[in-house]
């Protein structure tokens, strides 16, 4: 199966379990309002924070390039779920159907190479408020990932890449799900981390760990809080 149909199904079970069977109406099983366009736009401006873009403080820092990755896998999240939701009300697709889709976009064919991080950070930034105004402009959801592959292209993903790192994240969730993240119980740093830099490093040491493996581990660092 290509990585593409795995994410997807991946990311229709996390929303299944999360938001309850049939959250692509619009309404979570708690009765609460999915907005994906407003989760792709705020989780954006969380990566832009992670370039020098501010004229009048620190302009000579470096960008923050490991959490411009994680960035955009959260937003990732976010992008699918906008096109599940799509392809499910107004297209009637299953994954397998729009993850077909997906592979016939131009910007696919390069995205599935080795990337490079782009060092002119004008240019991730620029590419990421074109993404936006397609959001804005309540563009098709395939328009948004066209333009979602050109930014994490620009901050050294590749396919492959997305893959390894979604599917971290992906098991960071439902950790983070069964450790009370909706009741507000969830300890989110850990040891003077992020959770997400936490994942991120243990999928760099061993990066061919699998998903219940990671589970375990990050079970292990977390009771020993």
């Amino acid at each position: 199966m290509n990585p593409i149909h795995q994410m997807l199904q991946l990311q229709q079970q996390l929303n299944d379990a999360t938001n309850g069977k049939g959250w692509e109406s619009g309404i979570t099983k708690n009765a609460k309002e999915i907005n994906w366009r407003r989760c792709i736009y705020m989780e954006s401006c969380e990566l832009i924070d992670c370039y020098p873009w501010k004229h009048w403080k620190s302009i000579d820092a470096p960008a923050n390039t490991e959490n411009a990755q994680i960035e955009v896998v959260d937003i990732w999240h976010f992008v699918m779920s906008l096109a599940l939701e799509d392809f499910k009300i107004n297209v009637r697709g299953d994954t397998g159907f729009l993850s077909n889709q997906i592979q016939k976009l131009e910007s696919y064919s390069l995205f599935v190479e080795t990337q490079t991080i782009n060092s002119h950070h004008k240019e991730i930034i620029v590419a990421i408020e074109d993404m936006l105004r397609a959001i804005f402009a309540h563009k098709s959801s395939l328009k948004i990932i066209e333009k979602f592959f050109v930014i994490a292209s620009g901050v050294g993903l590749n396919l492959e890449r997305l893959y390894q790192l979604y599917v971290g994240k992906n098991i960071l969730n439902q950790f983070r799900q069964d450790h009370g993240y909706k009741s507000g119980e969830y300890i989110k740093v850990w040891n003077g981390l992020e959770d997400n830099e936490v994942m991120h490093n243990l999928l760099q040491t061993a990066p061919q760990i699998k998903p219940d493996e990671l589970y375990q581990e990050l079970k292990r660092v977390y009771e020993s809080l």
